[in-house]
């Protein structure tokens, strides 16, 4: 059975950067991190860094009345960036009425400020507080759902989870449900709202978010020397994608995708045999690739291990491409982290411009990437963006410009 190409057609990001494309790709250009001290814990748990999605209104997007009552934040978030998506694709409701829909979202982590809320409600005020609807806004498959109901659509629904891969994961599965048949016209992404008390204080225990607030703009530092660990965001990215012969604009052919695990103490590992395998399936070789949208948390053993790994799959055409880690500016929100990366790299696809390292200052011998900490002009056809997550789980994905 032949394979149709899919396009990206509209991209609908909630960032700590910026809300929308446009606003996305203006922020994302900026040598500037969105970290800030994190207050919404309260004093007694410490000091916490985030990158928080500001001034964020559900109302600007849908009306209230179509959404489920109680509906988590990450959900919220996630269906702002699908009316986005799906006006920047220049779809009616009508028209989506009348087509072969897939809602695919992916998330690492439930609702875990509503389960908090629920348990806190109930130990402090007594069964009566108990509200059945908790049970359906804090799972991840409520997210799909509420994208539907809020939109207006009767689409088919699936929820991803794989730590931190999740939203790639989600774009790669909604992308081979187009590419078979299965659907004509799939919105898809990531969503995450992890600033709560677990994972937070949970990911400090483990080393994988800072415990001060000092200087936090310049906390979170892909690949730089004097790096030392991530830093948690929140945030949303959602898309419209479709198959080639769809009339609207694409910014991106999703060309290839593929995920593995790491075996054993192999950090990152498994990045050589998704790598390979997004490869194989793009029909492209190592000497196609022209920008390297990384992982790149800010943590010292994770990008050195992410850097090793593309040694292996890239070889000596490592040093010619142009790399980018955009974690510095807004962190790394968990799931959504790879959704946001692909709009990146998308949009980058067509301005022909790589945004910068934020923080990068001091390049690491062990991380030779050829990075900048400023906005470069790269035209460029083909991208390889690179996910990971606890677990020992990978994805990677291959973007091509459209023409």
């Amino acid at each position: 059975m032949k394979r149709r190409r899919v396009k990206i057609t509209g991209i609908g990001p909630v960032t700590p950067a910026g809300i929308g494309k446009d606003e996305f790709w203006k922020g994302i250009l900026e040598p500037v991190s969105r970290v800030r001290p994190y207050k919404g814990l309260g004093e007694e748990y410490g000091p916490f860094v985030a990158a928080c999605v500001e001034r964020f209104n559900i109302a600007k997007y849908v009306n209230r009345v179509a959404l489920p009552k109680g509906a988590a934040r990450h959900t919220l978030f996630a269906v702002a960036g699908a009316v986005l998506a799906v006006q920047d694709a220049g779809i009616t409701k009508d028209e989506l009425g009348r087509t072969n829909c897939a809602v695919v979202t992916g998330s690492s982590i439930m609702d875990f400020g509503g389960t908090i809320r629920s348990i806190d409600a109930v130990r402090d005020r007594g069964m009566k507080m108990a509200q059945a609807r908790v049970l359906y806004a804090i799972g991840i498959g409520s997210v799909p759902s509420a994208i539907n109901q809020a939109i207006g659509m009767n689409a088919r629904t699936v929820a991803l989870s794989n730590q931190c891969s999740s939203g790639m994961d989600a774009i790669g599965y909604a992308a081979s449900l187009v590419a078979s048949g299965e659907v004509d016209l799939a919105i898809c992404g990531g969503t995450e709202a992890p600033l709560h008390r677990f994972p937070l204080i949970e990911l400090r225990a483990a080393d994988l978010t800072p415990a001060t607030t000092e200087m936090p703009g310049r906390q979170a530092r892909p690949f730089d020397l004097w790096r030392t660990t991530g830093v948690v965001g929140e945030g949303s990215c959602m898309f419209v994608i479709e198959a080639e012969g769809s009339i609207r604009p694409g910014y991106s052919y999703v060309t290839g995708y593929g995920f593995a695990n790491d075996e054993g103490d192999d950090l990152c590992g498994g990045m050589v045999e998704a790598g390979k395998l997004a490869m194989a399936q793009a029909h492209v070789r190592a000497s196609d690739i022209e920008v390297l949208n990384a992982w790149g948390p800010g943590h010292k053993l994770i990008d050195k291990a992410e850097v090793s790994a593309m040694k292996e799959l890239l070889g000596s055409h490592l040093p010619n491409i142009a790399a980018v880690s955009i974690k510095g500016a807004i962190g790394t929100p968990l799931g959504a982290a790879p959704a946001i990366q692909v709009a990146a790299a998308a949009l980058a696809q067509k301005h022909g411009e790589v945004p910068p390292t934020v923080n990068w200052e001091f390049p690491d011998p062990d991380c030779d990437l050829t990075l900048s900490n400023r906005a470069r002009e790269v035209a460029h056809r083909f991208t390889l963006v690179n996910s990971h997550g606890l677990g020992a789980v990978n994805s990677s994905m291959i973007l091509e410009r459209c023409r």
